[in-house]
């Protein structure tokens, strides 16, 4: 009967998709980049899943700067850090929609 043999092959190609988009998040898990100021003095680690890893701060940057150079700089190190974690994780669901659909990557 029609659609159930296309239904089946909707479901296969489903569960293909969520095992490749988890594959995916595994991968970007391993994948860091980093935001930082004050020459790597105020650093932020990210994986490629936009999940903090690791906050250095160097006692000495407090000592160093006012309170508002100090709040601009760390907004500006994290902000960093957030876009290329969302640039690599972007690149990397892409790669994972064009693998399991062709053209689907390409805009």
């Amino acid at each position: 009967m029609f659609g159930n043999q296309n239904m089946q092959d909707m479901m296969a190609k489903l569960q293909e998709m969520q095992g490749a988009v988890e594959d995916s998040k595994k991968r970007l898990e391993n994948i860091y980049v980093k935001g930082d100021a004050f020459d790597g003095k105020l650093r932020f680690i990210m994986d490629g899943n936009r999940q903090l890893k690791e906050f250095h701060l160097d006692e000495d940057v407090l000592k160093k700067s006012s309170v508002d150079e100090f709040k601009q700089e760390i907004i500006e190190a994290f902000n960093k850090a957030i876009k290329d974690a969302d640039h690599v994780n972007e690149n990397e669901m892409k790669s994972t929609a064009f693998n399991i659909i062709p053209g689907m990557g390409n805009k």
